[in-house]
């Protein structure tokens, strides 16, 4: 009984097999959909997988022990924008207080941006963002020196004009050169690059991205660039550990509410922003992204299926005479009935396999502008999609055949 399913399977199949050879122009078209829905699938995948690695690689530079106390509230739409942008600036006597005040941080650091164009030689790289800082930032994030050195204190303290370039900044600034030691304007003013950083960020950063940044002292910064009295100054707190974020936190708006001078019964007027606040918003985004390109996806393999059971039916019609001789000479219901969903899921299984040749081949052409990881999970998930889909859009056109009668399919004409 057994060897005789597994040869009813096996004959069906090679039917199937036998008449998608026999009408290959159609069998073509009618892949047309899933393969655009596999490739859809891959492609997307793909790409939000590359998108989202190098947007938590890019925050993960920022720590998990990491506060930044700023006016501005990165991510929290429970306060409007109006009131954001109304606080008073954190300026840098507040930083310096805060600094003596604070007893739980293990490291703080000063951060103040502005958007520069910098110049070596011949070679111009507009509107980078130029970091003012002191010499303790690099112990308040995750950065690496490629070489060279980060300005020391009393570089610092002087607001000498040294810098420490960042990677592409550097690539684009001095080409195949060595940029250390080199001498760049900086919106005219001259600093020289003492370190280089490595390549570490991604593009899908935007200004937080350190590889378009150079880094410079903040008494420089208030020397050339931004008022020391009034310039909203961000100050980076790096706690002793994991465990002492929450303790670090707490005393942070402690010290900051007495020194902004708020009453006890007056809202901060300042955030505490952290590494979580910006991964929950772009796993949101990611989210968001992630459902529109499923419901495309969804799209195009559900256009796909009604184009096959289309074909299908007709393949049916067309095989009427046929179905009709193998009934008569004792062909089963359930031999039909696999015949045509084998086929059906032949053409969708053909499909799948063209849609990730074409997905594998645009990703290629996508990593040059965005980050993309072709991830096994979602090839197999789609090659299996699409079989599912042969053989759901194939039950209805071989149900059809299968309870034909056979007499008056040997009289169809």
């Amino acid at each position: 009984m057994k060897g005789n399913r597994l040869f009813e399977l096996k004959e069906g199949l090679i039917i199937s097999l036998k008449a998608i050879a026999a009408n290959k122009i159609r069998a073509a078209l009618t892949t047309l959909g899933i393969v655009i829905g596999v490739t859809s699938v891959v492609l997307m995948s793909t790409a939000l997988s590359g998108i989202d690695n190098a947007f938590k690689e890019g925050v993960s530079l920022m720590g998990s022990d990491n506060i930044y106390i700023d006016k501005w509230a990165w991510f929290n739409n429970d306060i409007p924008w109006w009131e954001l942008r109304n606080r008073k600036n954190i300026i840098y006597n507040e930083y310096k207080r805060y600094e003596k005040s604070a007893q739980l941080p293990l490291s703080v650091s000063p951060t103040l941006r502005s958007r520069r164009n910098a110049k070596f030689e011949d070679n111009t790289v507009e509107s980078n963002t130029i970091i003012g800082t002191d010499h303790k930032y690099m112990s308040t994030t995750n950065l690496i020196l490629g070489e060279g050195r980060f300005f020391n204190e009393l570089e610092g303290r002087g607001g000498r004009n040294v810098a420490v370039v960042g990677f592409k900044v550097a690539e684009q600034l001095f080409k195949d050169a060595n940029g250390l030691g080199q001498e760049i304007k900086i919106s005219g003013k001259k600093y020289r690059v003492v370190g280089l950083l490595e390549e570490q960020g991604s593009d899908m950063m935007g200004g937080f991205n350190p590889d378009h940044q150079i880094i410079i002292p903040i008494e420089s910064m208030f020397k050339y660039f931004r008022r020391k009295a009034t310039a909203n100054v961000t100050i980076n707190v790096k706690a002793e550990n994991s465990l002492m974020v929450d303790a670090t936190k707490e005393e942070a708006i402690s010290v900051m509410r007495k020194i902004r001078g708020l009453a006890y019964d007056e809202d901060n007027d300042f955030s505490i922003n952290q590494q979580e606040g910006l991964l929950n918003n772009i796993n949101q985004v990611v989210g968001v992204i992630k459902l529109a390109g499923y419901f495309i996806t969804g799209l195009a393999l559900f256009v796909g299926a009604i184009g096959i059971m289309n074909i299908m039916f007709v393949s049916v019609k067309e095989r009427t005479k046929e179905i009709g001789v193998r009934k008569a000479i004792g062909a089963k219901r359930r031999a039909i009935l696999s015949q045509f969903i084998f086929e059906s899921s032949s053409i969708c299984m053909l499909g799948g396999f063209i849609g990730l040749g074409f997905a594998l081949m645009l990703s290629l052409v996508v990593n040059q502008f965005l980050p993309v990881v072709v991830q096994i999970d979602a090839v197999i998930i789609a090659l299996v999609i699409s079989i599912l889909t042969g053989a759901v859009s194939g039950i209805a056109p071989a149900y059809t055949a299968a309870k034909l009668d056979p007499v008056d399919a040997l009289r169809y004409e």
